[in-house]
């Protein structure tokens, strides 16, 4: 059959608010940079957008680390680009598990011939620095790998001293920041993180499909223990591979700093276009300052939790320690959670989000970060939930999510005001 017989119509996504665990709607100034020409990769001007995206990631990470680059492909590629690089097959590595993504990095470390062992944490609460200590004296782990923010949970790990901790126990201290940066406090210099991820899909506003990353000269020194140079690019300048060969050629950072570098070794092609809407995003932030964007999350996340309870619906975990950024909500077992889902979905163009493993069918997530951390956003996911919830047959306050919301805001309005 010819292909002139096919029709392939354009794609054309349906309008979404996009108020679950992430993506969410991305801001539009980062979809307009995304429209830029592209531009070559050893072009002067794409080099010069390369060191500007470093140097606006340093300032969104809080830290003064050289090494401050993109890692094309989604969050996950940064994790594992981190991961893969710094560890050798047979060496400890400790994972704290607090929800689905504790148990994500100990089989990407498990995969990349760790010996991992693991502090068992009950979903829903976080590891305290007493479990840390214990588990590094046990262990005597070569690297922590651990979550700020696990979204399946909605738990906000507190990492203050833990890069101390593990620095006085001769491990390096990983850290996935994906769903928390920008949302909430992340001072990478101050809290001695040897190496931090994210993506740009929740509070950096952005879409799916770039990591940022940065990496302290101690974990820069540890992989480069490691560097190769590839055959077809090598000169009389590099000196022969001092240890063993990372195992994937992608993902290996010596090579990716290279790229990165003023040598800028040859590695991949740089994904244009997504290095634009990673340079934007972090722009923003850097813009709004990361001070006001921690706490105008803080404000909508406040404004949802409470929202939610004006409706009579719980919270889920320990509160004290939540993101800023998204709500746990219990659903009450007379109610078809993904029933709900849909019908705010299909009637009200809303999108929240389940939970995963035990918690699966047992809570709604629901987000307030990035582009969505807005006023308007908060009080028509209240409006729409209310009406969803009463065509399901579950009672609940006329007005009582929004009156709760406005609330939150009021206060927080006479607050600025004093």
């Amino acid at each position: 059959m010819s292909s002139s017989s096919h029709s392939f119509p354009p794609l054309d996504p349906p309008a979404r608010l996009l108020m679950g665990p992430g993506p969410i709607n991305a801001d539009p100034r980062i979809h307009r940079a995304m429209a830029a020409p592209l531009v070559g990769q050893f072009d002067p001007v794409m080099t010069r957008y390369m060191n500007q995206t470093m140097a606006v990631y340093r300032a969104v990470f809080e830290c003064d680390y050289a090494q401050t680059l993109l890692i094309d492909g989604t969050a996950r590629a940064g994790i594992e680009a981190v991961v893969i690089s710094a560890i050798e097959p047979g060496e400890r590595v400790l994972v704290p598990v607090m929800g689905r993504f504790g148990h994500l990095l100990t089989e990407i470390a498990e995969r990349a011939g760790a010996e991992v062992h693991t502090i068992d944490i009950p979903w829903g609460q976080v590891c305290t620095l007493e479990q840390l200590e214990t588990a590094l004296k046990t262990v005597r782990p070569s690297l922590v790998a651990t979550v700020q923010g696990d979204t399946s949970t909605t738990m906000l790990q507190p990492l203050a001293g833990w890069g101390d901790l593990c620095h006085q126990h001769d491990a390096l201290l990983v850290c996935d920041a994906t769903a928390s940066i920008v949302g909430n406090t992340l001072p990478t210099g101050e809290w001695q993180l040897d190496a931090v991820t994210c993506g740009l899909q929740k509070c950096l506003a952005g879409p799916p499909g770039v990591a940022p990353i940065t990496l302290s000269p101690a974990f820069v020194e540890r992989v480069n223990r490691r560097r190769h140079v590839e055959a077809g690019i090598r000169d009389t300048q590099d000196q022969p591979q001092a240890g063993p060969r990372i195992g994937s050629n992608y993902f290996d950072l010596p090579m990716i700093m290279d790229y990165w570098g003023e040598r800028r070794l040859n590695h991949h092609t740089e994904a244009s276009t997504m290095l634009y809407a990673a340079y934007e995003a972090g722009r923003i932030a850097v813009e709004e300052g990361l001070a006001a964007a921690v706490s105008r999350h803080r404000l909508h996340g406040n404004a949802m939790a409470a929202g939610v309870e004006g409706l009579g619906l719980a919270l889920y975990g320990d509160q004290s320690t939540r993101m800023n950024n998204i709500v746990g909500v219990r659903i009450p077992e007379a109610l078809d959670g993904e029933a709900v889902r849909a019908a705010l979905l299909q009637d009200w163009g809303i999108e929240i989000g389940s939970s995963f493993g035990p918690l699966k069918g047992k809570i709604w997530r629901i987000g307030t970060m990035g582009y969505n951390a807005r006023q308007d956003c908060v009080l028509m996911t209240l409006a729409a939930l209310e009406q969803v919830l009463r065509r399901q047959g579950h009672a609940c306050p006329q007005g009582g999510g929004v009156d709760a919301a406005y609330a939150i805001y009021q206060r927080a309005e006479e607050g600025a005001v004093q």
